[in-house]
């Protein structure tokens, strides 16, 4: 360790101070994660010293109306003073704030986005919910997402379907055109687990597959039936020994689930249209002369009505139903993320959204408990993520899009998910703004099991967008330290590229290691070695400390653990942070190779980039 006092030209430096008073709903502010209506839950507020604040209320919302409650005194030091409020929960989502007065300056609010001298909305106050969150192991998960056809393939002879087009695994990937869902590698089941130990040897331990039921494409999101495994993929005793190997490992194993439709060669379909009389014909919406509702325009995704009660039970129901079957024996699914989530029973004048999240987890919780529950939502999911339903989301708005924004190269002309304009260069404050905006929208239960991700099989690659080695290592930093769950689509610690969604999925060369980047490979490698050793990285609450154009910083902080996290894009001032952040011993180095040292009586953190810094503190 290189923990030094004095020496050195320091004013080129950026003093940051405390970062003022703060509350998030980790446990070291939030005792109780889950009360019970009628509880009362101890909140606590930090406030730093020398701020003027003479008394500390927290204003919590009771059947729509607020009210204040006033905050004791709770211990501290001579940097800081915490206060604890006794909260009633007397209604399932419990809102508040925390008012903090001066008798010189007046009032400010503390919302989940920081401190203001001003009045604000409701959005972004901090909330309590009585909801079980989901499985205590969903906080240590490192998801490793595969799509199935370009993994690996074990070498079973499969005779192909007429709509399929046949590619050797090292054809380029059609990526546009009419051909692109067409285009058969032949990547199996049987493959994935010929190759676990890569996963293990990489520190995942949730393989997720993008859907293995029988349909007329690659992607499988037009599924023709849900009631096997596809046969191309090796069937459902395929399935089941894949299961078997991954629990073996220690591993879980999530599915992926179209809620939303189906193809349009489904028997529910092809029924729907040839009858009018049948039930089926109410499992979707078709009209009288026989055209239909169909996901954005597409004919082969035709829309499911889920008005009717019948194909809710049948997908939902805790019965033998879709949703339920695939967890029990012999499959035994530790979960399922939702295919586009956000319009599932959203359609006109319908909104079932909610209620069937909440009739999916009922029937997980009461089938397998210990299940997961992720939601497809590519922008604000706020509205959905109130707890009771979808455990988290796959965090492309508060996390993939602004990283993106962060580390991308100007003007590099990539798509995202849709949007008709590329992804701008933007400075850290912007970056930061837009991260802690979108966490502080949902409970922090939730926020804590979003999927955060730097790409998916729905978008270019974060080697493509960002260009370097160097930058990609900065994301992935960010990856495995921010609030939430990592997830890696599979080739991304390969240093595979890829310009948009389907080329993405370009085939993994196992046989040609020569193409794997090695380094990169070791930078995943490392970063969720220190993420798996230190719990702060995986409980912990947040504190922003920088943001500037350049670089980013933050605390993860339980009550035994204090880490510190600063990303740089690029060379930049460095800075001078509250040397009580050291406490009395010197921090130890977890990533990046630069120690920390201490002076004039701070912190003093290089400006070296691009990189990645992470320091565990007293």
């Amino acid at each position: 360790m290189n923990l030094m006092t004095g020496g050195g030209d320091l004013s080129n430096l950026v003093p940051v101070a405390d970062p003022g008073a703060h509350h998030d709903g980790s446990e070291l502010y939030v005792p109780a994660q889950t009360p019970q209506l009628g509880d009362v839950v101890p909140v606590r507020v930090r406030v730093p010293s020398g701020t003027g604040v003479d008394s500390v209320f927290v204003r919590v919302v009771r059947d729509a109306e607020p009210m204040f409650i006033a905050a004791a005194p709770d211990g501290g030091n001579e940097h800081e003073s915490w206060f604890t409020a006794e909260i009633p929960v007397h209604n399932p989502i419990t809102s508040y704030r925390v008012l903090l007065d001066r008798e010189s300056a007046g009032y400010s609010w503390l919302n989940g986005t920081g401190e203001y001298f001003r009045d604000i909305a409701d959005l972004h106050d901090f909330r309590l919910t009585t909801y079980p969150p989901g499985p205590e192991w969903a906080l240590d998960s490192v998801i490793y997402q595969v799509f199935p056809d370009r993994f690996a393939k074990s070498g079973a002879a499969t005779d192909l379907p007429p709509w399929a087009l046949a590619a050797d695994w090292d054809n380029e990937v059609i990526h546009t055109g009419p051909d692109t869902p067409r285009q058969l590698f032949g990547g199996d089941l049987d493959g994935i687990g010929q190759h676990l130990d890569h996963l293990v040897e990489l520190g995942a331990n949730v393989l997720y597959l993008t859907p293995v039921f029988p349909a007329r494409s690659n992607h499988r999101y037009n599924a023709s039936s849900f009631a096997q495994v596809d046969p191309l993929l090796g069937g459902d005793q395929a399935l089941i020994r894949l299961a078997q190997d991954v629990h073996r490992r220690g591993m879980r194993i999530v599915g992926d689930l179209t809620t939303n439709h189906s193809g349009d060669d489904h028997q529910w379909f092809t029924t729907a249209l040839g009858n009018p009389d049948a039930d089926e014909r109410r499992f979707y919406y078709v009209a009288d002369d026989g055209s239909y509702a169909a996901w954005l325009g597409h004919e082969s995704l035709p829309k499911f009505d889920l008005e009717s009660p019948v194909l809710r039970e049948m997908m939902f129901g805790p019965g033998d139903s879709i949703v339920a079957r695939w967890l029990r024996e012999p499959f035994d699914l530790d979960g399922w993320r939702i295919d586009v989530a956000n319009m599932t029973g959203r359609y006109g004048r319908h909104d079932h959204a909610n209620s069937v999240a909440r009739e999916i987890r009922a029937t997980m919780d009461a089938v397998r408990p210990e299940s997961v529950l992720l939601a497809e939502h590519c922008h604000d999911a706020s509205g959905d993520l109130t707890g009771d339903g979808w455990q988290g989301t796959m965090n492309y708005a508060g996390f993939t899009r602004p990283v993106w924004s962060w580390l991308t190269a100007s003007d590099n002309g990539l798509g995202f998910l849709g949007m008709p304009v590329g992804v701008p260069r933007r400075p850290g404050m912007a970056t930061m703004s837009t991260m802690r905006d979108f966490a502080a929208s949902v409970p922090w239960k939730v926020a804590c099991r979003n999927w955060n991700l730097l790409g998916s099989h729905d978008t270019p690659r974060i080697r493509t967008v960002t260009g370097s080695r160097e930058l990609v290592t900065v994301g992935v930093g960010l990856l495995m330290t921010y609030v939430g769950s990592p997830m890696i689509f599979a080739g991304e610690e390969l240093g595979c590229e890829g310009v948009d969604g389907e080329d993405s999925r370009r085939p993994i060369q196992w046989q040609r290691r020569s193409d794997w980047d090695d380094e990169t490979f070791t930078v995943f490698k490392d970063l969720i070695a220190v993420r798996s050793a230190h719990p702060a990285l995986r409980r912990g609450g947040l504190r922003w400390l920088i943001a500037l154009d350049d670089a980013l910083g933050y605390l993860r902080e339980t009550e035994n653990e204090r880490i510190l996290v600063v990303a740089s894009r690029a060379p930049w001032s460095g800075a001078l942070l509250p040397a009580a952040l050291c406490g009395d011993s010197a921090p130890q180095t977890l990533y990046g190779g630069v120690d920390l040292r201490i002076a004039g009586g701070a912190v003093v953190v290089p400006g070296e980039g691009p990189g990645i810094g992470i320091w565990r503190l007293a």
